[in-house]
């Protein structure tokens, strides 16, 4: 009986999937797709990996967002849409500058863009910082720090704390657009396959 429900149900439902076409790829704009697999398990590129699974999750997050959903709040005195892009917009300048083994200064300048800017210059910074780790020798991993500075005073973490810290805060934040645009009526694509990084 569970077999013939469960047969029914995916009669109903694949149709209407395959009915939504998949947005192609956008010039310029990386992560439609997660690239392949590096040739080798060492930790820069198990670092950039872990950069390019967030960037391939946010670009299908924020794919195809109305106004309604920037606008969107979930009403509990949370943030809304348009603040958590803004912060993962933070979040991917502090990824890429500890790639680059940059201080991330503090405050941050305001940055007067339209939402797209940012959801773009997002996934430029977390490309870039990805193919900065592919490309760094294994032995210059544990030079490079997660730097803050703030006027004269710095403060600098290990490159482990880029882990549990940014890099895991962006992916959480990522899950709450897409609940958020969900709530909003909006959901992300349903071909988005996060297991493979491949939208089909």
């Amino acid at each position: 009986m569970r077999f013939f429900l469960v047969s029914i149900i995916l009669l109903l439902v694949l149709p209407l999937v395959a009915q939504q076409t998949v947005p192609p790829p956008v010039a310029g704009v990386p992560y439609h797709q997660i690239p392949d697999f590096p040739d080798t398990a060492t930790g820069p590129n198990v670092l950039a990996r872990s950069i390019d699974a967030l960037g391939y999750r946010y670009y299908w997050a924020t794919e195809g967002l109305r106004p309604e959903d920037i606008a969107y709040a979930p009403g509990n005195d949370g943030q809304d849409m348009a603040r958590l892009i803004d912060h993962l917009y933070g979040l991917s300048e502090t990824i890429l500058n500890t790639a680059l083994n940059q201080p991330n200064v503090r405050p941050l300048a305001a940055q007067e863009l339209p939402w797209e800017a940012k959801r773009l210059q997002t996934l430029l910074n977390l490309q870039r910082a990805s193919d900065t780790f592919k490309a760094m020798p294994p032995e210059r991993l544990g030079e490079h720090q997660l730097i803050f500075q703030r006027g004269e005073r710095t403060a600098a973490f290990s490159i482990w704390t880029l882990i549990n810290g940014p890099l895991a805060d962006a992916l959480y934040h990522t899950g709450q657009v897409v609940s958020f645009r969900r709530s909003a009526g909006n959901p992300m694509h349903p071909a988005v396959n996060v297991f493979l990084g491949k939208t089909e």
